[in-house]
């Protein structure tokens, strides 16, 4: 019975930090960072994770000795828009930072992978998720991590640090 009631506080607590409310025990809260415009960005990069990882996975099974590079920067794209995604759930300074970091890490990405197939297109014998700056999924590649970026750096302006 002890370890019911410890366990159900333990999850009331996380729910609380979660909530960017104090924990139970006085600690700092974790911030929220998928209130309001924020969860879109959830849902896009839940998106474009389902996309990339889906792709890559079927065009490096059966096809991968056309464009391993293509295929396995795919793959990159869905790993890194994984973590993007579980960081902005989780919240907290830690995560928000994190994700700040693999979005302009995710940007750069898109920037040379999308001007190296314009300039070099024989580099890249099928496309991958950012080929022609993510043109087959309507740009989306190269707009959400300039949306994320302008996100995560106002929601550090609007919430103060907790202490």
């Amino acid at each position: 019975m002890a370890s019911v009631q410890e366990n159900s506080a333990q999850h009331s607590t996380e729910d609380d930090t979660a909530q960017g409310r104090p924990g139970r025990d006085g600690g700092p809260a974790r911030r929220r960072l998928i209130s309001g415009p924020g969860m879109l960005l959830v849902w896009l990069y839940g998106a474009m994770v389902v996309g990339a990882v889906s792709r890559s996975v079927y065009q490096i099974a059966t096809d991968f000795g056309r464009a391993p590079l293509a295929y396995s920067l795919s793959a990159v794209a869905g790993v890194v828009y994984g973590f993007i995604t579980y960081s902005l759930v989780r919240g907290g300074e830690r995560a928000r930072r994190a994700a700040l970091v693999c979005c302009a890490a995710e940007l750069v990405g898109v920037l040379t992978v999308g001007t190296w197939t314009l300039v070099e297109p024989s580099a890249f014998p099928d496309a991958t998720v950012w080929s022609d700056y993510g043109m087959g999924y309507i740009f989306i590649p190269v707009l959400l991590p300039l949306s994320a970026l302008y996100w995560l750096r106002a929601a550090a302006k609007r919430q103060p640090e907790a202490a």
